[in-house]
């Protein structure tokens, strides 16, 4: 199954590359992990113990893993931050409401009284699950936000680069696998798209994610305005296969599996430079992790002229222990 993507003159100069992660695909991203079974150490590593109160588990029903979530979850006013996209979901319309939970329902056991009253839009139901999803970004979210900036920034760099020296061909051949850029059409291939997006003059909005695993996403109704989400490309994939632990599971389940990479990178002394590049992240994101690390007295980290070297304590080479043969 794919989709096209058919592109004007006019849409490629539209072409947009979000500055800052979208809090709201990022809510309904995380959610569809969090939904998952199994979720891996590594993503809970990152999310760290959910409350699952009532309100989320309505959210969590809007939310499947596979197949159909609501768009009225993730609007176009979220770019503007939270307080905007709260206030355009208080907005929605009741035809798209009633149209967005039956296409939900349709085929599921999605049920409750709350999910008749939200079709209706009623403000109570629809009050409801704004405050869940505020809740629950801030309880997930925001304490990692400087690190989801930081990636989503890097990334953004890159691929900015990339259209600078290589052209709209040059960024989306390297924007994700399951993309090909066939002059005027963008094929995104994968069971969970199919048919056409006319973009009719209205360019697209790029939206990298930090919890976007698997392949980019889109909106189902072509009418709202385009974007495509697609995973941050130092980001590995969250869902990890079910067997026994080895040395190197057990690392990636203490530390995860970036934290893990970073741990080894730092094992004969590095700056900050050559650990993003030996761990195949940022700079930035190379930095956040060694402060994590020298937080857990696993690292040291001390300035050298212009540059800043960082090096395993004792702790941080018994933890690598577990990990590297003898």
């Amino acid at each position: 199954m794919s989709l096209r993507i058919e592109f004007s003159a006019a849409d490629l100069a539209k072409i947009t590359i979000s500055r800052t992660p979208d809090p709201f695909w990022e809510v309904l991203l995380a959610l569809h992990l969090i939904n998952a079974r199994p979720v891996s150490a590594a993503f809970q590593q990152w999310t760290g113990p959910v409350p699952i109160t009532t309100a989320t588990k309505r959210l969590l029903a809007l939310a499947p893993p596979r197949g159909y979530s609501p768009d009225f979850l993730t609007p176009a006013e979220g770019a503007g931050g939270v307080d905007a996209g709260i206030d355009a979901i208080m907005s929605t319309p009741r035809s798209q409401l009633r149209r967005e939970i039956g296409k939900l329902q349709a085929g599921r056991s999605a049920t409750g009284s709350w999910l008749g009253d939200l079709a209706d839009g009623d403000k109570a139901a629809l009050g409801g699950i704004a405050k869940a999803i505020r809740d629950f970004h801030r309880a997930v979210l925001e304490p990692r936000w400087q690190m989801l900036q930081a990636t989503v920034a890097s990334d953004r760099a890159r691929r900015a680069e990339t259209l600078m020296n290589r052209g709209i061909a040059g960024l989306f051949d390297a924007l994700h696998p399951s993309l090909r850029w066939r002059p005027p059409v963008l094929e995104l291939t994968g069971q969970h798209v199919d048919g056409e997006l006319r973009l009719a003059g209205r360019g697209l909005r790029l939206i990298p994610s930090f919890f976007c695993y698997g392949a980019p996403t889109v909106l189902e109704d072509d009418s709202l305005p385009p974007v495509l989400v697609y995973p941050v490309n130092e980001i590995p994939g969250w869902l990890e296969p079910v067997g026994e632990p080895d040395d190197r599971t057990a690392l990636v389940a203490l530390l995860g599996p970036t934290r893990a990479k970073v741990l080894v990178a730092a094992a004969d002394g590095c700056t900050t430079t050559e650990l993003g590049r030996r761990a195949g992240i940022s700079p930035a994101s190379a930095s956040y992790h060694a402060t994590v690390l020298r937080e857990a007295g696993l690292v040291t980290t001390r300035r050298n002229g212009m540059s800043v070297r960082h090096d395993l304590t004792a702790l941080g080479l018994a933890v690598l222990d577990r990990r590297l043969p003898n």
